[in-house]
Protein backbone atom coordinates (compact mmCIF):
# COMPACT_ATOMS: atom_id res chain seq x y z
CA UNK A 1 0.00 0.00 0.00
CA UNK A 2 2.85 2.38 0.89
CA UNK A 3 4.53 1.69 -2.45
CA UNK A 4 1.30 2.38 -4.35
CA UNK A 5 0.83 5.72 -2.57
CA UNK A 6 4.46 6.64 -3.23
CA UNK A 7 4.12 5.75 -6.91
CA UNK A 8 0.85 7.68 -7.19
CA UNK A 9 2.41 10.74 -5.54
CA UNK A 10 5.39 10.55 -7.89
CA UNK A 11 3.16 10.31 -10.98
CA UNK A 12 1.03 13.27 -9.89
CA UNK A 13 4.15 15.33 -9.17
CA UNK A 14 5.58 14.57 -12.59
CA UNK A 15 2.32 15.54 -14.24
CA UNK A 16 2.19 18.92 -12.50
CA UNK A 17 5.85 19.69 -13.24
CA UNK A 18 5.33 18.85 -16.92
CA UNK A 19 2.34 21.22 -17.08
CA UNK A 20 4.13 24.08 -15.34
CA UNK A 21 7.20 23.63 -17.52
CA UNK A 22 5.29 24.14 -20.76
CA UNK A 23 7.06 26.56 -23.04
CA UNK A 24 4.05 27.30 -25.23
CA UNK A 25 0.30 27.65 -24.99
CA UNK A 26 -2.36 27.07 -27.61
CA UNK A 27 -4.60 30.02 -28.49
CA UNK A 28 -7.25 29.27 -31.11
CA UNK A 29 -5.00 26.69 -32.75
CA UNK A 30 -1.89 28.91 -32.72
CA UNK A 31 1.15 27.93 -30.69
CA UNK A 32 2.17 30.97 -28.64
CA UNK A 33 5.51 30.97 -26.77
CA UNK A 34 5.35 31.75 -23.06
CA UNK A 35 8.60 33.73 -23.29
CA UNK A 36 10.45 35.63 -25.97
CA UNK A 37 13.93 37.14 -25.97
CA UNK A 38 14.48 40.79 -26.81
CA UNK A 39 17.66 42.83 -26.37
CA UNK A 40 19.12 40.13 -24.12
CA UNK A 41 16.09 40.16 -21.82
CA UNK A 42 13.41 37.54 -21.34
CA UNK A 43 9.89 38.86 -21.73
CA UNK A 44 7.04 36.82 -20.29
CA UNK A 45 3.63 36.24 -21.78
CA UNK A 46 1.13 38.52 -20.06
CA UNK A 47 -1.87 37.36 -22.08
CA UNK A 48 -3.01 36.31 -25.55
CA UNK A 49 -6.17 36.18 -27.60
CA UNK A 50 -7.64 36.14 -31.06
CA UNK A 51 -8.95 39.03 -33.14
CA UNK A 52 -12.03 38.34 -35.24
CA UNK A 53 -13.67 40.40 -37.94
CA UNK A 54 -17.06 39.45 -39.26
CA UNK A 55 -16.93 35.94 -37.73
CA UNK A 56 -13.48 35.29 -39.20
CA UNK A 57 -10.42 34.87 -37.00
CA UNK A 58 -7.77 37.15 -38.54
CA UNK A 59 -4.87 36.96 -36.09
CA UNK A 60 -3.74 35.79 -32.68
CA UNK A 61 -1.99 38.39 -30.60
CA UNK A 62 0.16 38.08 -27.49
CA UNK A 63 1.50 40.69 -25.08
CA UNK A 64 4.93 40.17 -23.51
CA UNK A 65 6.19 42.21 -20.58
CA UNK A 66 9.28 42.37 -18.39
CA UNK A 67 6.93 42.90 -15.42
CA UNK A 68 3.51 41.21 -15.66
CA UNK A 69 0.53 43.49 -15.11
CA UNK A 70 -3.24 43.66 -15.49
CA UNK A 71 -3.19 47.47 -15.40
CA UNK A 72 -3.48 48.73 -18.99
CA UNK A 73 -2.44 52.31 -18.20
CA UNK A 74 0.63 51.08 -16.31
CA UNK A 75 1.65 49.04 -19.36
CA UNK A 76 1.05 51.91 -21.79
CA UNK A 77 3.05 54.33 -19.60
CA UNK A 78 5.84 51.88 -18.74
CA UNK A 79 9.29 52.66 -20.15
CA UNK A 80 10.45 49.03 -19.99
CA UNK A 81 10.97 46.28 -22.56
CA UNK A 82 7.72 44.89 -23.92
CA UNK A 83 6.44 43.36 -27.13
CA UNK A 84 3.34 42.55 -29.12
CA UNK A 85 3.40 39.34 -31.17
CA UNK A 86 0.84 38.99 -33.96
CA UNK A 87 0.42 35.76 -35.92
CA UNK A 88 -1.79 35.95 -39.00
CA UNK A 89 -4.42 33.20 -39.03
CA UNK A 90 -6.38 34.04 -42.17
CA UNK A 91 -5.45 34.25 -45.83
CA UNK A 92 -7.98 37.11 -46.01
CA UNK A 93 -5.48 39.43 -44.27
CA UNK A 94 -3.46 41.56 -46.67
CA UNK A 95 -0.89 44.26 -45.99
CA UNK A 96 -3.39 46.93 -47.08
CA UNK A 97 -6.04 45.58 -44.68
CA UNK A 98 -3.50 45.35 -41.85
CA UNK A 99 -2.23 48.89 -42.38
CA UNK A 100 -5.81 50.17 -42.63
CA UNK A 101 -6.59 48.50 -39.29
CA UNK A 102 -3.40 49.96 -37.74
CA UNK A 103 -4.45 53.40 -38.99
CA UNK A 104 -7.90 53.05 -37.41
CA UNK A 105 -6.30 51.85 -34.18
CA UNK A 106 -3.98 54.86 -34.02
CA UNK A 107 -6.92 57.21 -34.63
CA UNK A 108 -8.62 55.78 -31.52
CA UNK A 109 -5.47 55.55 -29.42
CA UNK A 110 -3.50 58.70 -30.27
CA UNK A 111 -6.25 61.29 -29.98
CA UNK A 112 -4.84 64.83 -30.27
CA UNK A 113 -1.32 63.46 -30.88
CA UNK A 114 -2.33 61.75 -34.14
CA UNK A 115 -0.90 64.40 -36.48
CA UNK A 116 2.42 64.46 -34.60
CA UNK A 117 2.63 60.68 -34.99
CA UNK A 118 1.51 60.58 -38.65
CA UNK A 119 5.03 60.40 -40.23
CA UNK A 120 5.99 57.52 -37.91
CA UNK A 121 2.68 55.74 -38.54
CA UNK A 122 3.47 55.93 -42.26
CA UNK A 123 6.92 54.48 -41.52
CA UNK A 124 5.32 51.56 -39.65
CA UNK A 125 2.96 50.98 -42.57
CA UNK A 126 5.98 50.69 -44.90
CA UNK A 127 7.46 48.00 -42.64
CA UNK A 128 4.16 46.10 -42.91
CA UNK A 129 3.75 46.58 -46.66
CA UNK A 130 5.22 43.25 -47.87
CA UNK A 131 2.79 40.55 -48.96
CA UNK A 132 1.20 38.85 -45.95
CA UNK A 133 0.37 35.16 -45.78
CA UNK A 134 -1.22 32.95 -43.17
CA UNK A 135 1.22 32.06 -40.35
CA UNK A 136 3.31 35.23 -40.79
CA UNK A 137 4.49 36.47 -37.38
CA UNK A 138 5.09 40.13 -36.60
CA UNK A 139 6.79 41.29 -33.42
CA UNK A 140 6.57 44.94 -32.39
CA UNK A 141 9.04 45.26 -29.51
CA UNK A 142 9.79 48.34 -27.46
CA UNK A 143 13.39 49.11 -26.53
CA UNK A 144 13.65 51.65 -23.68
CA UNK A 145 17.38 52.19 -24.31
CA UNK A 146 16.68 54.25 -27.43
CA UNK A 147 12.90 54.53 -26.96
CA UNK A 148 12.09 52.78 -30.21
CA UNK A 149 9.73 50.15 -31.56
CA UNK A 150 11.62 47.37 -33.37
CA UNK A 151 9.57 45.71 -36.10
CA UNK A 152 10.28 42.15 -37.24
CA UNK A 153 8.42 39.89 -39.61
CA UNK A 154 9.15 36.17 -39.45
CA UNK A 155 12.32 36.92 -37.45
CA UNK A 156 13.61 39.37 -40.09
CA UNK A 157 14.27 42.88 -38.79
CA UNK A 158 12.28 45.41 -40.86
CA UNK A 159 13.27 48.60 -39.05
CA UNK A 160 12.60 50.73 -36.01
CA UNK A 161 10.50 53.73 -35.17
CA UNK A 162 11.58 56.14 -32.47
CA UNK A 163 9.62 57.83 -29.76
CA UNK A 164 8.11 56.98 -26.40
CA UNK A 165 4.96 58.81 -27.53
CA UNK A 166 4.74 56.42 -30.51
CA UNK A 167 5.17 53.42 -28.22
CA UNK A 168 2.35 54.62 -25.97
CA UNK A 169 -0.02 55.15 -28.89
CA UNK A 170 0.93 51.80 -30.47
CA UNK A 171 0.28 49.76 -27.33
CA UNK A 172 -2.80 51.91 -26.73
CA UNK A 173 -4.34 50.48 -29.90
CA UNK A 174 -5.04 47.29 -27.97
CA UNK A 175 -4.86 48.46 -24.33
CA UNK A 176 -6.36 51.96 -24.13
CA UNK A 177 -9.84 52.81 -22.85
CA UNK A 178 -10.94 52.72 -26.52
CA UNK A 179 -9.26 49.54 -27.79
CA UNK A 180 -9.87 48.06 -31.23
CA UNK A 181 -11.32 44.97 -29.52
CA UNK A 182 -12.48 44.91 -25.88
CA UNK A 183 -12.39 41.10 -25.62
CA UNK A 184 -8.85 40.97 -27.01
CA UNK A 185 -7.83 43.68 -24.53
CA UNK A 186 -9.04 41.51 -21.65
CA UNK A 187 -7.16 38.50 -22.98
CA UNK A 188 -3.92 40.51 -23.36
CA UNK A 189 -4.29 41.69 -19.76
CA UNK A 190 -4.90 38.14 -18.57
CA UNK A 191 -8.31 39.09 -17.18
Amino acid sequence: MKNILLLLTLLISLQFSAVSAQTHIDVNGVTVPRKIEFQGKTLQLNGAGGRSKMWLEVYVQALYLSQLSQDPQFIIDSDTEMAIRIEITSSMVSSSKLTKAINAGFEKSAGAELENLRPRIEELKKFLSDAITEKDVFILAYNPMDQSINVTKNEVFKGKISGFDFKKALFGIWLSDKPVDETLRKHLLGI
